[in-house]
């Protein structure tokens, strides 16, 4: 984009409509300290806007008790305070529901850094602030400058006070509009002094600490600069915005522009020292350009070291491509509203400046109201032809210069085929077209070959006397003169044309790479996989070895420890000697490159980054190249592959940490799950266990205390309440201690033959307590096959759901237990087997549809009947888990010929058990 493009920015626009949205504006009252009265400010000015019209509500204000300060609350509406109970304290906090429900068009809320009580929906106030914003309400609030995140380590330096309450800068960042409110610190003092801050004891001590002169002028100025800092985004907001050319004298801002000369680094220092003096943010530059792979390997070392340089001295690095540099860097200079630019001093001197040109002279020339610094260097300029193997510069080849020699050639064959219909100088056209193509098709020099070539061809064949180079007619010598000068220009702007397209085609097909990338990244769920397919697409792309190294157990997701390891790399089979694993440790421990090429343990035969995200290092990622002693002696990477790199690295640090963060969420939902069912079970226990125990201690005490005045039948009934309620504990217990079984995997059931009636005999006598208020009906299928069952294990199954039907079913109401046999879908690939089914069916309200299966869950009782019994929520959980463990099934139903419910057990036969008469397979259709 040249200087006389300027467009607006798509980013400010979109700025710009998030703004006209609906979302409601906010205003900060930010003062430098407390007691310079903010609060007071911001009341003053509502009660402006009141007798305007505006409908104002006040959210939450906090007076601290000052008369002024209260006396400014009269005449707008208030909002009565919530509420919260927490330790026995009672807080206020701010109505948020309430405040939204009245919906004002303005709402006051002071101290916005406040944090909420415990059990808030919202733990910072300025959260509350962003909801109501949300909701399209203009918010007007308080702030001191202490409060802000990025200032509290320098205000807690300049004051020794830590302050604990912030607000991320994001909050400023997005604010509307900032007043900053104001007192000299003499005034401040005053006040302080006056009783109008604090009370006389409280402000006393803070005059000797906190309020000294020195305190409020350094933080008077942190505010300063910060409101400065943001009034300077808004400006550059709607300059771009509105395609606004700049630069406004509103502040100053540095550019440095640097190229592949030695004094780059030289240019960043002075920049950096410019920008102190100014106190102003500054930005390195570089265009990069299509002729970028005529600069030798030391040119592009020397930009990738000096913008890296320029981000550890606290400056923005930026590349943006181009092809007409000073163009360029004037537009860029003019969008971002930058008043000063630092250029080095051109390297050619005399004819060599006006041949080839100066972009130094260029900028002075079109810089306008920018002030231009020319930084000279002692260091000479690297030469542009490379003096040994070059990472991006082609060999030179042959082919380019036969085709364009075959350009010529045609060109000739051509010219002498037309020339009987065609003039001389007609001809030169062909020759011209000729040239044309070269230059597109194979670059400057071809095209230049092809230039010389013509020239020569033309003369040769077509000006009189032909077949010699003499040119007899004067004219013809001025012809061929400007046929050259055509030529060259025509060749030399269709190679530009060419390489901008080579360059274009190449950042597409980056581009387009990272695209692919970006998706394939995005569907990886598994950590292996996901470190598998980075280290692939690194080494691929950028032609290197690649090794990625996790904290150790951070492979599948889970916590890791301090050190790191080997996860993935390609080609799969490098490993890492000690001087590489020093160097990746290091790089983890500080979290910033190390090896080779970096600042720190340059002699590890890798280049070590840390893959870094919003919050930390997640890993580090290791590279090398093929190559002895000499390459070994080389930049890694060109400033295009760093570039790459970086972005390679960055979609994969984020691709991990979403991992991780998944498996995170994973952990805490399993430890909430836990926590919940050990709530449960505490509870169950609480209750359903303390129940029984009370009944056997209420009955012990009194057969101790009454015996003498019990009468046998006295006694025999507190006896069997004893033994009921000492069997009904046990059942619970030893549902504890089942599920634990369960749950544990140390549950191995000891399959043997066993006969069902044996065991449904074994079941009723031990339920028969249980069932003595119901009519049990058994129907079992005559010569039922053995079960190869855990028999324990089964007769608990059949107690726990002949207790069940007991809890449910009314009095005098009938349970059936019924059993057959019969074909059903085989297992394991064996065709169809047959089967055994048992179902107990109970006549009570039966079962919800929606809890079919939910009944089976662990603490999960479904309410119903009018006899529901005490329990844990345990039994049909451990009746399913103890039939899966054998091989078999349990499902609910209703019933379908009344109410009640029906569960089925199904158990597969044994092969050893199929000679069964095939008369005893009927199949008894269930209820």
């Amino acid at each position: 984009m040249s200087d006389r493009d300027i467009r607006p920015s798509p980013e400010a626009l979109l700025k710009q409509a998030a703004r006209d949205s609906g979302r409601g504006r906010l205003k900060i009252f930010l003062g430098a300290a407390p007691g310079v009265g903010k609060t007071y400010e911001m009341l003053a000015s509502a009660q402006a806007r009141r007798r305007e019209g505006t409908d104002i509500v006040v959210g939450l204000v906090e007076t601290h008790g000052r008369a002024e300060t209260a006396a400014l609350l009269e005449g707008l509406q208030v909002l009565p305070r919530r509420r919260v109970e927490y330790r026995g304290n009672t807080l206020e906090e701010m109505d948020l529901d309430a405040l939204l429900a009245r919906r004002p068009a303005l709402a006051l809320v002071d101290e916005l850094a406040h944090s909420n009580a415990p059990g808030s929906r919202h733990p910072k106030r300025y959260m509350d602030v962003d909801e109501l914003l949300e909701a399209g309400i203009d918010v007007w609030t308080t702030l001191n400058i202490q409060h802000v995140e990025s200032l509290n380590d320098v205000v807690a330096h300049i004051t020794r006070i830590r302050v604990r309450e912030t607000v991320p800068d994001g909050v400023l960042d997005r604010a509307d509009e900032i007043e900053v409110i104001d007192l000299t610190p003499d005034d401040l003092m005053q006040r302080l002094r006056e009783g109008k801050v604090y009370v006389a004891q409280t402000a006393s001590r803070a005059l000797g600490h906190y309020f000294s002169p020195g305190n409020l002028t350094a933080l008077r100025e942190l505010a300063l600069r910060r409101t400065a800092q943001r009034v300077d985004a808004q400006l550059l907001d709607h300059m771009q915005a509105h395609a606004i050319s700049g630069p406004w004298p509103a502040g100053d801002r540095v550019l440095v522009a640097i190229s592949g000369g030695g004094n780059a680094a030289a240019l960043v220092r002075y920049g950096r020292r410019a920008g102190e003096r100014l106190r102003a943010p500054w930005t390195a530059l570089h265009v990069e350009t299509a002729s970028r792979a005529e600069l030798s390997e030391a040119a592009r070392s020397s930009v990738t070291d000096a913008l890296r340089l320029a981000e550890r001295l606290g400056g923005e690095a930026v590349t943006i491509p181009g092809h007409d540099v000073a163009g360029d860097i004037l537009s860029f200079a003019r969008e971002r509203n930058f008043s000063h630019l630092v250029i080095g001093k051109p390297a050619l001197r005399g004819v060599f400046t006006w041949l080839r040109g100066s972009i130094t002279t260029a900028l002075i020339a079109r810089a306008g109201d920018i002030s231009v610094h020319v930084v000279g260097s002692s260091e000479r300029k690297p030469a542009r032809a490379p003096a040994g193997p070059a990472v991006l510069t082609q060999p030179a080849r042959a082919w380019p210069y036969l085709a364009s020699t075959g350009c010529v050639a045609a060109a000739v064959l051509l010219g002498l085929a037309l020339q009987q219909v065609l003039t001389a100088s007609n001809i030169s056209l062909v020759f011209l077209t000729a040239v044309l193509i070269a230059a597109a098709s194979f670059g400057l020099w071809p095209s230049l070959y092809a230039c010389l070539g013509s020239v020569l061809a033309y003369n040769f064949f077509f000006l009189p006397p032909v077949y010699t180079f003499t040119i007899a007619d004067p004219e013809n010598v001025v012809a061929l003169f400007f046929f050259l000068i055509a030529a060259l220009i025509a060749s030399n702007l269709a190679a530009g044309m060419r390489a901008q397209a080579l360059a274009a085609r190449g950042r597409a097909g980056t581009t387009e790479e990272l695209y692919r990338f970006s998706r394939k990244l995005a569907g990886i769920l598994d950590m292996d996989d996901l470190l598998w397919a980075t280290a692939y697409q690194v080494a691929t792309m950028l032609k290197v070895r690649v090794v990625l190294l996790l904290p150790q157990g951070k492979a599948n997701g889970e916590s890791g420890g301090e050190g790191i390891a080997v996860r993935a790399g390609y080609p799969p089979e490098d490993e890492l000697d000690a001087a590489d694993l020093a160097a990746a440790a290091w790089c983890w421990k500080n979290n910033r490159e190390a090896g080779r090429g970096a600042d720190t343990l340059p002699g590890a035969p890798r280049l070590f980054l840390p893959l870094r995200t919003g919050s930390g290092s997640v890993g580090v990622l290791g590279i090398n190249r093929e190559g002895g002693a000499a390459d070994a002696v080389r930049p890694l990477l060109a400033p295009d592959q760093r570039r790459l790199l970086d972005a390679l690295a960055d979609q994969a640090a984020v691709a991990i940490e979403r991992i991780n963060l998944a498996a995170d969420v994973d952990r805490t939902r399993l430890l909430a799950e836990t926590e919940r069912l050990r709530s449960a079970l505490l509870t169950s226990i609480s209750h359903d266990l303390r129940t029984p125990l009370a009944a056997i201690l209420g009955a012990a005490s009194g057969l101790e205390s009454y015996h003498a005045l019990l009468d046998e039948a006295g006694r025999r009934d507190l006896l069997a309440t004893i033994r009921d309620e000492a069997e009904r504990l046990n059942r619970f217990v030893g549902n504890l201690l089942d599920m634990t079984r369960l749950e544990s995997g140390a549950l191995a059931p000891r399959l043997e033959a066993a006969d069902l009636g044996e065991m449904v005999g074994a079941a009723l006598a031990r339920a028969g307590r249980v069932l003595a208020d119901h009519r049990v009906e058994i129907d079992l299928a005559p010569d039922l096959p053995l079960l190869k069952i855990d028999p324990v294990l089964f007769e608990q199954v059949l107690f726990n759901l002949l207790d069940n039907a007991a809890k449910y079913a009314p009095e005098g109401s009938t349970v059936t237990l019924r059993a057959w046999h019969e074909t059903g879908p085989g297992t394991a690939g064996q065709g169809r087997g047959r089967l055994v089914r048992l179902q107990v069916i109970d006549e009570g309200p039966g079962l919800p549809e929606d809890a079919l299966e939910l009944v089976f869950d662990k603490f999960r009782r479904i309410p119903g009947g009018d006899r529901q019994r005490a329990g844990t929520g345990l039994g049909l959980a451990i009746c399913r888990g103890f039939v899966e463990a054998m091989g078999g099934s349990v499902v609910a139903a209703n019933r379908r010929d009344r109410s009640g419910a029906v569960f089925t057990v199904t158990l597969p036969v044994q092969p050893a058990d199929d000679a069964v008469p095939a008369e005893h397979e009927a199949a008894a259709p269930p209820p």
